[in-house]
């Protein structure tokens, strides 16, 4: 029997991939979705978008239950100061590779730990550089893994790791979608037990 001594954690999220990751650390959590609007605002930056926009999903949660802690991130893909998105659709995604492949994109990956007044934002960069691959080979991969909801097109976890030349990031997992080094560090300093005590 499992015994557990941790708080209330809810993922302010509907991405499978932070629903994903969160399981690593195997705290017991819940899955809310936040109603948010992501419309950048006018002249904010690539990394404020991502802080504000983490930072939101977190409140719009941690209004509801304000005895729980909210976890909440967003993840904005910058090339030369502009944002790169989920692409939606092949077109769009092919439109995307086109347009960084040889380049370095930096993604600021932010994240929100809330409780009531209580709350940490951050956020972790990671730069990613594109190999400067064929049409075919780009067009190969996007019917291949269909990488359609995730921002930049290229999935670092599965196929879309072809397409790096390398990496650049003090926490693997920030690419993903969720930084756990940061996110453990902010979770015990909340009063979580990391791993978390099991007996039988």
């Amino acid at each position: 029997m499992s015994i557990s001594t941790n708080p209330l954690l809810i993922l302010a999220s509907t991405s499978v991939y932070r629903r994903d990751l969160l399981k690593r650390l195997r705290i017991p959590f819940e899955v809310i979705s936040p109603k948010v609007d992501e419309t950048p605002l006018t002249g904010e930056s690539t990394l404020d978008l991502a802080m504000r926009l983490a930072n939101a999903k977190a409140k719009a949660v941690a209004n509801e239950y304000p005895h729980a802690w909210v976890i909440g991130s967003d993840q904005v893909a910058d090339l030369c100061g502009a944002a790169i998105g989920k692409p939606g659709n092949f077109e769009r995604a092919f439109a995307q590779l086109q347009l960084m492949r040889g380049a370095t994109v930096t993604f600021h990956t932010a994240l929100c730990l809330m409780k009531g007044n209580e709350q940490t934002t951050l956020s972790v960069s990671t730069e990613v550089t594109f190999r400067k691959l064929s049409d075919a080979e780009l067009e190969s991969y996007l019917l291949a893994e269909e990488p359609y909801d995730c921002a930049g097109s290229a999935k670092s976890e599965g196929l879309g790791i072809s397409l790096l030349e390398s990496i650049k990031s003090d926490d693997p997992t920030a690419l993903i979608g969720l930084p756990l080094i940061a996110l453990t560090g902010l979770l015990r300093d909340a009063g979580f037990t990391i791993p978390p005590r099991s007996g039988k």
